[in-house]
């Protein structure tokens, strides 16, 4: 499905949107008077982020440096696989009983071994021979080095850096992991007639009038 979702793009979807609204028109299943009133809403498409996220993540990334160098011939001093997995698994545990002196010291082992890793691979692997990949790995987990719990736009994981800590305001769900998006449906009958992706996490006040020039795009309407 992701394969499918990046070949095909935003433009050819809005474009396939587009036309499913001109067939239900030409067909008479939704009239343009309908088209005038809608309903915009935002919501967060939320990601597979694991918890907690610090000491997994930091795990994670020793076992994705270390996989990197492997598949690049790039003998390294030491993985730290083994003993980073104990030092995450402690991280969990300290944390779970809310022992977070402890469960802190787990955590700045875990950032020693992927700055050791960071730092390996950076010197036998020269800016001027490594592919891009390598090249967004070793960022993205040294930015994952320099972050702290209180920080604002933490990263959250590897493969989608894009991912934010959004809070909507449910009662049974205070944060959510994700990307913001804003949807628009007609008034009546519940025709989807737009979909947006908010980048960052705006203000959902702040997102109405690019949702609603999206609306008007798609349907070739004024809206009232």
């Amino acid at each position: 499905m992701t394969k499918w979702r990046n070949r095909v793009g935003e433009a050819k979807l809005n474009e396939l949107l587009k036309q499913t609204i001109e067939v239900a028109v030409k067909h008479h299943r939704l009239s343009e008077r309908e088209l005038t009133h809608v309903n915009v809403d935002t919501t967060v498409q939320e990601k597979n982020i694991t918890h907690p996220t610090d000491s997994k993540l930091l795990y994670r990334s020793i076992v994705k440096l270390v996989r990197a160098a492997k598949g690049r011939d790039i003998v390294l001093r030491q993985s730290y696989v083994r003993v980073g997995k104990r030092a995450a698994v402690k991280a969990g545990r300290y944390a779970h009983a809310k022992q977070f002196k402890r469960m802190r010291r787990s955590l700045r082992q875990l950032r020693t071994y992927v700055g050791r890793l960071v730092r390996d691979i950076e010197r036998k692997a020269p800016p001027s021979s490594r592919d891009e990949e390598l090249s967004m790995l070793l960022g993205r987990c040294q930015r994952l080095i320099d972050q702290r719990p209180s920080d604002s736009n933490k990263l959250y994981s590897l493969h989608e850096p894009e991912v934010c800590c959004i809070s909507k305001g449910k009662a049974h769900r205070r944060y959510e992991f994700g990307q913001k998006v804003a949807l628009a449906t007609t008034n009546r009958g519940n025709w989807f007639v737009a979909a947006m992706l908010c980048e960052g996490n705006p203000y959902d006040g702040h997102t109405l009038n690019a949702t609603l020039c999206r609306v008007e795009s798609n349907t070739g309407v004024a809206l009232d």
